[in-house]
């Protein structure tokens, strides 16, 4: 094993280029800790299970393609149940917290969390935060039982209530060490997952047994290493029903324009896949790729427009930069170039489904998705580890730690096949020149310029 010198992670380095980033575990600082049998084994549900518990050594590959004789690279810790555990069921006192934007799935992981814990380990004290971060200490408490949750997946938001930024880190933990809470089950994006962290540094230093799990959410898709983020399954559906609104009005009546914005500040995922998913669109503008109205001397992106548009430099509470509406700037540049330069009269319509997509109930797969997310983050903290983030890798769930979540966000590589098979869908221009091709697939990290429109 070599000390990476991050407490948020342990790395071993093994034969062939095998290399484990692994999470931090209970026992790093508080040693001799006893252990139990986990209760899973005499639950009757999980009788027929073929192998009631995940090997200790299994992992999983980040990178699945590698060449016969290259190196095997990075692996995390498989997530799963353990043989033993490190609390007593009736000691557990969970708690759990969403912070940040509205996601489809929100209440689905809430809900699995707290029947989790009861119907797996016994577990019946869990505890919600009422309002994001500052609800540990400025806000009520909620006590969630099987029963108080059984219908919440139903519903779109977050019955916990969220709130962005603006936490004290020493006052969360100093309610989480008054109330006795000893399990910690973080919902939130990067900046989420970077408070996360924060907390269980102060819950180390401390010496407290309080696991800290942390469950990923953005429904931009823009996580890294993690195969998908959940809700954005829902929110692809979704996107489809407003792409299928534009192209009919578009269709029904004379020199009908459809403009439609999808979410992504900074991925273009969902427009992406909403436009391969539909077939209906005619051109796919995202952030990744950089893009021109009337000459390639002119670029139409944020840049651009804050020449006429201020507030550039403003930021939310979580401090993300506060972007200009560029789908509702291009239908009026739509407009202009039409009725000045071609006298031609059209019918244009402007849609931004965002809020209509965050606040929706989670569909069929990203309920089950959620499902096996607020499953692995359970089995994670009752084996005593903490300090990580829980996710699929290549189709297999495992415990990431928490700065290889925050330490960049997921984009879509311009230079891949998926945004050729785009191109070739809508038959649009790509835009981009050989010069800026091959400069992106040396970087294999595209530039960002505008904020997810179709």
């Amino acid at each position: 094993m070599v000390d990476s010198g991050d407490s948020q992670m342990k790395l071993a380095n093994g034969d062939s280029g095998y290399v484990l980033e692994d999470v931090p575990h209970l026992t790093d600082y508080i040693p001799d800790l006893p252990t139990y049998t986990n209760p899973l084994q005499d639950n009757p549900s999980y009788s027929a299970v073929k192998q009631y518990f995940v090997n200790m050594d299994d992992t999983v590959s980040q990178k699945i393609v590698v060449h016969k004789n290259g190196p095997r690279g990075t692996h995390f810790r498989r997530a799963g149940p353990r043989q033993k555990v490190y609390f007593k069921s009736d000691e557990v006192y969970a708690c759990i917290v969403t912070c940040g934007g509205l996601c489809p799935g929100l209440n689905t992981v809430i809900r699995e969390i707290v029947c989790g814990l009861y119907h797996m380990y016994g577990v019946s004290k869990v505890l919600g935060i009422d309002g994001g971060y500052r609800g540990f200490y400025s806000k009520n408490t909620i006590s969630m039982t099987p029963k108080f949750v059984n219908d919440i997946h139903k519903r779109g938001g977050t019955i916990l209530g969220t709130s962005r930024g603006g936490h004290d880190t020493s006052k969360i933990v100093d309610s989480i060490q008054d109330r006795g809470i000893n399990q910690v089950y973080i919902i939130g994006g990067d900046g989420t997952q970077k408070g996360a962290a924060v907390i269980y540094e102060e819950i180390q230093r401390r010496g407290l047994k309080v696991a800290v799990a942390g469950i990923p959410k953005t429904i931009d898709n823009d996580i890294p290493v993690i195969d998908k983020s959940f809700g954005f399954d829902t929110a692809v559906e979704e996107a489809q029903r407003a792409i299928n609104a534009a192209h009919v009005e578009a269709e029904s009546t004379e020199n009908g324009i459809g403009v439609v914005k999808l979410m992504g500040r900074y991925s273009g995922f969902i427009a992406m896949y909403a436009t391969l998913a539909s077939r209906d669109v005619d051109c796919c503008l995202i952030p990744e790729s950089p893009f021109y109205l009337e000459g390639k001397a002119e670029g139409a992106g944020q840049d651009l427009l804050s020449k006429s548009l201020q507030s550039m430099d403003q930021q939310d509470a979580s401090g993300n930069k506060l972007l200009q509406d560029v789908g509702l700037w291009i239908s009026h540049r739509i407009k202009d170039h039409f009725a000045k330069e071609n006298k031609m009269n059209i019918t244009l319509k402007y849609i931004d489904p965002t809020y209509m997509i965050r606040a929706i109930p989670a569909n069929a797969s990203d309920n089950v998705y959620c499902t096996l997310l607020a499953h692995s983050a359970i089995h994670g903290a009752m084996a005593g580890y903490t300090g990580f983030t829980v996710g699929p890798v290549n189709g297999r769930h495992a415990y990431i730690p928490f700065n290889r979540v925050t330490e960049k966000q997921n984009k879509v590589v311009i230079t891949d096949r998926m945004w050729a098979r785009l191109l070739s869908s809508t038959d649009q221009p790509s835009f981009m020149s050989p010069k800026v091709v091959n400069k992106a697939k040396k970087r294999e990290e595209p530039a960002t310029l505008l904020n997810g429109n179709i």
